[in-house]
């Protein structure tokens, strides 16, 4: 998969549904159907992938031995907690399950974030917040994360 990209303002409905915008659905591959699963993301926010991406993902989760480290198993839990396949109904639109509405603070206005193999769905104050940052600040995440990948290459 090539990934997603793009930022889009959204509306929740009174009822939980979210209009996906025709830009993004354009970039869901054919192979996803009308299947898309939803589950908590890190920063009070929630991810959307494609089926097949989500099964990537939980491969990747299950091939870190878990039989001995509590930590890792509680991890693998809290992750996949909350996971729901939804579907795209016939107007475009997916019903977030209430719980996930919750944890994400999401209740009118929603950032949609497209990039890599996800989406993530944020309150817009939420996602205001998340990038609030100075010059200074992105300067020393851009330094620890092209670190960390440096060291990943070796």
């Amino acid at each position: 998969m090539n990934g997603f990209i793009g930022e889009f303002s959204c509306k929740l409905d009174d009822k939980g549904r979210l209009s996906l915008p025709a830009r993004l659905r354009a970039q869901f591959p054919e192979s996803a159907g009308n299947q898309l699963v939803v589950n908590r993301g890190f920063e009070k926010c929630l991810v959307l992938f494609t089926k097949d991406e989500w099964l990537k993902e939980t491969a990747r989760l299950n091939a870190v031995d878990d039989f001995m480290s509590p930590d890792i198993r509680r991890f693998k839990r809290i992750f996949t907690n909350g996971a729901n396949l939804v579907q795209i109904d016939g107007a475009q639109r997916v019903l977030i399950p209430k719980k996930l509405l919750e944890y994400a603070n999401l209740e009118d206005d929603v950032v949609l974030n497209a990039f890599g193999n996800k989406v993530e769905i944020w309150s817009l104050a939420n996602y205001e917040s998340e990038l609030n940052v100075n010059a200074d600040e992105m300067s020393i995440l851009a330094q620890n994360f092209y670190q960390q990948q440096k060291g990943n290459q070796q």
